[in-house]
């Protein structure tokens, strides 16, 4: 199985943004290390807030909100290193606070990175949501959009627990509130138009991320969502990827749903 990496940027520069719920972090700082060590000038940011990272995930962070300053800093250190920037620190949540889509569009203009990794949705550590009006928030520039969700929620009730925004996932889901999630039940919000790829940019290539694959039965669940969503047309998405996420990202299966 190749690479995530290689499926999702096999190009020499472009945007990725990351929506959904249920390993958005680990992806996007995964994809920052190993396109950064393969010489890309690689930038990591947010539309909405993030945790700083860890040094593991990335030691080098600025906060400002000079666009030119960041690109300046950037091109000052080595480009085997991500970097991750964002506007201002919100010392009441400890979260970094991130740009407006449009100031991503200025950042990918300048050329100063090969690639931004944007993550452009919050969750709150949830394994699925359902988007309100203002979200996710994704840059116009974006080449690439990932939807994430995780296969841990299949099983689980939903509730706030288990799903950001549960009132709004239900009735695109067909359950009540406190109903267990099954797999038709999450195909039917990854296909919805309201669903997982709300507010897609037209041009971005679009790709499904079921995370948290670590277990037969979990794999073979992902399996059956697959074939159901590989039967939808037009494709939601280009393809349909199965791994799982955690101190790296282990790409376990991955389902066309475009014809080569």
């Amino acid at each position: 199985m190749q690479p995530i990496e290689d499926v999702l940027c096999p190009a020499p520069r472009g945007v990725v943004s990351i929506t959904g719920a249920g390993g958005k972090t680990s992806l996007m700082f995964y994809l920052a290390r190993v396109l950064s060590q393969s010489g890309k000038r690689v930038l990591v940011t947010t539309t909405t807030k993030i945790y700083p990272p860890t040094a593991r995930q990335c030691c080098r962070v600025l906060v400002d909100t000079d666009l030119e300053a960041i690109g300046r800093w950037a091109a000052g250190h080595s480009a085997h290193e991500p970097v991750t920037a964002a506007a201002r620190h919100d010392t009441e949540s400890g979260k970094l606070l991130g740009f407006a889509p449009e100031d991503i569009d200025s950042l990918h203009r300048s050329g100063r990175f090969d690639w931004i990794i944007v993550e452009a949705d919050g969750s709150a550590r949830r394994p699925l949501k359902a988007h309100a009006s203002h979200e996710p928030v994704i840059p116009s520039c974006s080449t690439v959009l990932v939807a994430v969700a995780g296969l841990d929620v299949l099983g689980q009730p939903l509730n706030e627990e288990w799903v950001f925004r549960p009132e709004l996932a239900a009735p695109l889901m067909g359950l009540a509130i406190g109903d267990t999630i099954g797999a038709a039940d999450l195909i039917r919000i990854i296909l919805h138009p309201e669903g997982l790829f709300t507010g897609a940019p037209k041009d971005a290539r679009r790709f499904l991320f079921l995370n948290k694959a670590d277990t037969p039965q979990r794999k073979a669940l992902a399996a059956e969502i697959a074939a159901a969503v590989q039967e939808e047309a037009p494709p939601v998405a280009e393809a349909l990827l199965v791994g799982t996420a955690l101190e790296g990202v282990t790409l376990h299966a991955l389902y066309p749903l475009v014809a080569p």
